[in-house]
């Protein structure tokens, strides 16, 4: 799994939908999610450090865990499937430890207010991500090919973590 942070939200041109941009560590690959409108005013509104004078229903969901007494230890978006993204929200109540089925949009904005990393399945980065650095992309590439081209597989397998038997 990688973990990734919210990048900020954006706008499709020719939909006007909302999407929210999450990035990797290494701030190379991004993974555009489409949201709706109140999940992405959730969203914004928890980067911007606004404060509603009554709990929205994302507050509400994080006073109900911290009332009961349960940590939101992560939220994982572990499928894509058919253009749509999937999410659990991963709970630990006195060592107890459950899965929630979440809309990605709500799980990002719990984890937001909850300060809970955002986890994504390799599978999902690699299938829906977009490159952000492409020189970086391909200087990593070449520098691979560099090394396949000047290593023999000797001194592959001795690099390597699997030995000859």
């Amino acid at each position: 799994m990688i973990e990734m942070r919210v990048a900020g939200i954006a706008l499709d041109a020719p939909t006007r939908s909302p999407i929210v941009v999450l990035k990797d560590s290494s701030e190379r690959r991004a993974l555009p999610i489409f949201i709706g409108q109140d999940q992405a005013r959730a969203i914004i509104s928890v980067l911007e450090g606004q404060q509603p004078p009554r709990p929205l229903t994302h507050d509400l969901i994080t006073n109900i865990f911290d009332v009961w007494e349960m940590d939101l230890e992560k939220v994982i978006i572990h499928t894509l499937r058919d253009n749509t993204f999937y999410a659990v929200l991963c709970l630990n109540q006195g060592g107890v430890k459950k899965e929630v089925d979440c809309r990605p949009s709500d799980a990002i904005a719990i984890a937001l207010r909850a300060d809970s990393p955002i986890w994504v399945v390799e599978e999902v980065v690699a299938d829906a991500s977009i490159p952000v650095d492409r020189d970086a992309d391909e200087a990593e590439r070449q520098a691979f090919r560099d090394f396949v081209a000047d290593i023999s597989p000797t001194e592959l397998i001795k690099r390597s973590r699997f030995r000859e038997v």
